[in-house]
């Protein structure tokens, strides 16, 4: 029985030799681990509430803009728009762009409203679902302004199946070949739409109209 108690207390020691060995070398390491893990955490935490704040501030200028556009005050509007432009957070200066453009095409100046969509579409620092609603934007402006060209060359490439905005895509080529006396290539295009399961409602609707207009003018053979 001695020599049972004095092997466990033999081996008792050692086991805490060995562990304070271990946590020697190791020790420091562990601790510093665990100290990068909560600084790593700390600012984590305290990006997504800086994130948030800048986001959110942004919403609020946008919300503010929209209000005075609603309220008749243009001018303030497209200022306070500008500064968001200049100084929003993550998509709210891309959408500033946007909402300006539409702005001026609704006080007239279509122009300078395609302007601004074009070199938005351009940008190719603007994600791509941004850069394309620029353009149908565009080409739907152009329809009664521009050539079908001018439409063309801004939604041709988006008028593909698999496309998420061919229906308007193909929508904006089909008026503007109407336009242009095209009867022919715009009832192909609004038949397309109408076949298309897909299409939102109020885009078949539209294009179901176009459709029978054109059959009854007898345009379009």
């Amino acid at each position: 029985m001695a020599d049972d108690s004095f092997i466990r207390e033999v081996n008792e020691e050692l086991r805490k030799e060995q562990a304070k060995a271990v946590w020697n070398r190791f020790g420091p390491l562990v601790i510093g681990i665990a100290v990068l893990v909560v600084l790593a955490t700390a600012a984590y935490v305290g990006y997504r509430q800086w994130d948030e704040s800048r986001a959110n501030r942004s919403g609020d200028a946008f919300s503010q803009a929209l209000t005075l556009a609603n309220e008749g005050k243009r001018d303030e509007a497209l200022t306070a728009l500008a500064e968001l432009q200049k100084d929003g957070y993550g998509a709210y200066p891309v959408l500033a762009r946007l909402r300006a453009a539409t702005f001026k095409a609704d006080s007239g100046d279509v122009a300078a409203a395609v302007t601004e969509l074009d070199a938005v579409a351009a940008d190719s620092a603007i994600p791509q679902g941004l850069r394309d609603m620029a353009r149908l934007r565009a080409a739907l402006l152009l329809v009664d302004t521009g050539s079908y060209a001018d439409v063309s060359s801004r939604v041709e490439a988006m008028a593909v199946d698999g496309n998420a905005l061919r229906h308007s895509a193909r929508e904006a080529l089909g008026l503007a070949a109407w336009k242009e006396g095209k009867a022919g290539d715009a009832l192909k295009l609004f038949d397309q739409i109408v076949e298309d399961d897909q299409a939102p409602q109020n885009i078949r609707q539209r294009a179901s109209l176009m459709s029978e207009l054109i059959r009854g003018s007898g345009d379009a053979s």
